[in-house]
């Protein structure tokens, strides 16, 4: 309902946030474009000692959304994946934020589809082909999303 509302028809994806995502950036490299929201009011790093599940915690993510037009595997979906969210801690960093992300950051890559004469790529890691664009999109996206969410030294 929400993307007919918007106009939006066909299958796709949707990512649902109570954060404010404002802070937004887009960025492409070699057919490779990273969308990326950034609400960093509340960080930390993934394996902190001591948190649990206990309880809701504050609104803040990090939306990550990646398209490449080749299609890839179901392997390279998931190296595409946790390459992104490499790409993105590296950003994060980069940036003098001392942590991996938010509790409720989400990455989604879509890809192409194989077809005759098009093979699907094997591996998206950041030294592959599509791997290597779309780590250096997201990396990009996820500076210039908190760049604008969060003014200050460094920025």
């Amino acid at each position: 309902a929400l993307a007919a509302r918007a106009g939006v028809r066909g299958p796709g994806v949707g990512l649902m946030t109570a954060a404010d995502v404002s802070a937004y950036a887009h960025a492409r490299d070699g057919g490779a474009e990273a969308f990326v929201t950034a609400g960093v009011d509340v960080r930390g790093w993934a394996a902190r000692p001591g948190e649990g599940a206990a309880g809701a915690p504050d609104p803040g993510t990090i939306n990550v959304v990646v398209a490449v037009p080749a299609a890839l595997t179901d392997a390279a979906l998931v190296n595409a994946v946790a390459t992104a969210t490499e790409a993105k801690v590296q950003a994060l960093v980069e940036s003098g934020l001392d942590c991996s992300g938010t509790p409720t950051d989400a990455v989604c890559v879509v890809a192409g589809s194989p077809g005759p004469g098009r093979e699907a790529h094997a591996f998206a890691g950041p030294r592959s082909l599509w791997g290597a664009r779309l780590a250096r999109a997201v990396h990009r996206a996820v500076r210039d999303a908190v760049r604008h969410e969060t003014p200050g030294p460094g920025y």
